[in-house]
């Protein structure tokens, strides 16, 4: 909520700036819980999904075919970086929110060590080819 008035910037996860992706990735960092980059990966790293008449505080909730992510921040109401030219603000969740809602998840340290399990998968190095001999 301190982020409130920040500028939108595409890309962004820095005071200077957030998209919506990574000032949710900036939030939970600051709570000690790592999430990954984009919208679409933060639904993603998640299996327990959150339906909507469940939402609580500090939910992330996605919209439009993953592309928008933002955080339950009271009842009816989520934090969010919304597009270029606005600023980080609290929105109340509305009719044409809920028309385009996707999903939501509680991230948790239990979801946050299947995401590690996943990273560590992804970033290892692939196995050495075999080369056949004649």
């Amino acid at each position: 909520m301190s982020k409130r008035g920040t500028p939108y910037v595409w890309g962004g996860a820095s005071p200077s700036g957030y998209d919506c992706s990574g000032l949710m990735l900036r939030a939970y960092q600051h709570g000690g819980i790592e999430l990954p980059r984009t919208a679409r990966e933060q639904y993603a790293a998640f299996d327990k999904k959150i339906a909507w008449k469940d939402l609580k505080p500090g939910d992330l909730v996605f919209f439009h075919n993953l592309g928008h992510v933002g955080m339950i921040s009271r009842p009816g109401y989520m934090v969010h970086a919304p597009r270029t030219g606005d600023v980080v603000k609290e929105e109340r969740l509305n009719a044409w929110r809920r028309n385009s809602f996707v999903g939501a998840v509680r991230p948790d340290p239990k979801g946050v060590r299947l995401w590690g399990k996943l990273k560590e998968q992804l970033s290892a190095p692939a196995p050495a080819t075999l080369k056949a001999t004649v």
